[in-house]
């Protein structure tokens, strides 16, 4: 069983890794987007920013209806960070106690 298991947790944390960075991604192209910094008329920055509002909007959606409304500021991805290190480290820890 453990042959199994830890390599599929393992995985799981690097998911969980590639999840967090694109989830940063997304933080950093809503800044350049709102600062005029990306023209997103640019077909490959529309689709590189398309892509990234698919994958992080549905958590990021959830975390917005328990929270309450502070205007510009959008502390969603924060708390989503927050979720995701601490399921990592679980998982991580996991790992550690089954080997």
């Amino acid at each position: 069983m453990d042959v199994v298991l830890i390599p599929l947790l393992q995985v799981v944390v690097v998911a969980i890794d590639l999840y967090i960075w694109v989830v940063i991604a997304g933080v950093v192209m809503s800044w350049l987007t709102a600062f005029n910094v990306v023209n997103t008329s640019n077909r490959a920055v529309y689709m590189i920013g398309d892509f990234i509002y698919r994958v992080t909007e549905p958590p990021l959606r959830r975390i917005r209806r328990f929270m309450p409304d502070l205007g510009a500021i959008d502390l969603s991805p924060i708390l989503l960070l927050l979720g995701l290190m601490f399921l990592q480290n679980v998982l991580t820890r996991v790992v550690y106690s089954i080997v």
